[in-house]
C-alpha cells in the first residue's frame, strides 16, 4: 500500500495503522453534518482489517497476524436526523418551488420522496416500466440489490407518467426522472436543491438537513402509528437485526398502501376495505 511504502506486509505495526486512521480523520470532507472525520477514520480501520485478512487468505501473511484489529474504533455518535415537522416540510417545500427555474420537476422529486420514503438511488433508479399507474405502485432499486414495489398515490402516479410524456420518455427500460432539456437526473440535482434550501432557511443548513430527513419523517410518522413491522415494510428494509422475531413480524403491501392513503389522505386501491380483511 502506498500509505506505508515499500514495507512489507509483516512489517505493519499498529502504530502505523493509527497513523493512517488519523490520516483519513485529518482528511475527511467537511460537510454541513460532519462528525469530525469520525466515520472515515473507523471506515480506514475497518478496510485495513479486511486488507489484512484477505492477505492472509491469500498467503501472505501468518493466520492471526492483523495489527488493525488492536485498534480500537471510536464509539458511534448518535444518528441526528429526525422527523421534520409540518411547519419545516412546508418551509423547504415552498423554497424549493420559488427558488427553481424547473419547479414541476422539484416539487416532484419532493413528493415522491415524501411518499414512498426511498433513498436518492430509488429515485434516480426509477425506469418507466417500474411505474404501474393502474396498481399506483413504483418498484424501487436500493441498497444491497434490494427490489420492491412501492404504493403510490393516484395523483403521483399519474404525474409522473405526465412527466414521462413530457420529457419524452418512450423506451421502457429509460431512466424516468429527467430534466427540461430530456437529459436524465443525477446526484447533482440533489445537491443543488438542497443548497439552495440552506442558502435560504438557516435551520435547515444548520441542521443538515438532506433529501434523506424526508425518509426519516415518513417512516416516523407510520411507525407511530402502524407499529414496526409496517414501518419497516414501508423502508424495504430486508435485513435480520433484531433477532428471529423479525422472521415472523413482516408488515405486507395493503397495510403499506393503508398507511400511504392515512399519510396523504389520498385513497389508495389496494387499501379497500376487501383488501384490509
Amino acid at each position: 500500500m502506498v500509505a506505508f511504502g515499500g514495507r512489507r506486509l509483516a512489517e505493519v505495526t499498529v502504530t502505523d495503522v493509527l497513523a493512517l486512521q488519523q490520516q483519513a480523520i485529518r482528511g475527511a470532507e467537511v460537510r454541513s453534518n460532519h462528525r469530525k472525520g469520525r466515520h472515515a477514520g473507523e471506515s480506514a480501520v475497518r478496510a485495513m482489517r479486511m486488507f489484512f485478512r484477505l492477505a492472509a487468505a491469500d498467503g501472505l501473511l501468518r493466520h492471526g497476524v492483523n495489527p488493525a484489529m488492536v485498534v480500537k474504533l471510536p464509539r458511534r455518535l448518535p444518528n441526528v436526523r429526525r422527523a421534520l415537522t409540518r411547519k419545516e416540510m412546508r418551509a423547504i417545500n415552498e423554497v424549493v418551488v420559488a427558488t427553481s427555474r424547473d419547479a414541476v420537476l422539484n416539487a416532484l422529486l419532493l413528493r415522491l420522496h415524501t411518499e414512498t420514503a426511498c433513498r436518492r438511488s430509488g429515485a434516480l433508479g426509477l425506469r418507466l416500466t417500474d411505474l404501474d399507474i393502474e396498481s399506483c405502485a413504483v418498484r424501487l432499486r436500493e441498497k444491497f440489490g434490494t427490489e420492491r414495489w412501492q404504493p403510490i398515490t393516484p395523483t403521483l402516479a399519474t404525474s409522473l407518467a405526465e412527466h414521462a410524456e413530457a420529457r419524452r420518455v418512450r423506451e421502457p427500460e429509460e431512466q424516468l426522472l429527467r430534466h427540461a432539456d430530456g437529459t436524465p437526473l443525477t446526484g447533482r440535482r440533489y445537491d443543488l436543491l438542497w443548497k439552495r434550501v440552506k442558502d435560504n432557511l438557516p435551520w435547515a443548513a444548520k441542521l443538515g438537513v438532506s433529501m434523506h430527513w424526508l425518509r426519516h419523517t415518513t417512516l416516523t410518522w407510520v411507525e407511530r402509528r402502524y407499529g414496526y413491522a409496517v414501518a419497516r415494510a414501508y423502508a424495504g428494509h430486508t435485513d435480520t437485526k433484531g433477532g428471529s422475531t423479525l422472521t415472523y413480524i413482516k408488515g405486507v403491501p395493503h397495510e403499506v398502501a393503508r398507511a400511504l392513503a392515512a399519510y396523504t389522505r389520498e385513497p389508495h386501491p389496494l387499501a379497500t376495505p376487501d383488501q384490509l380483511k
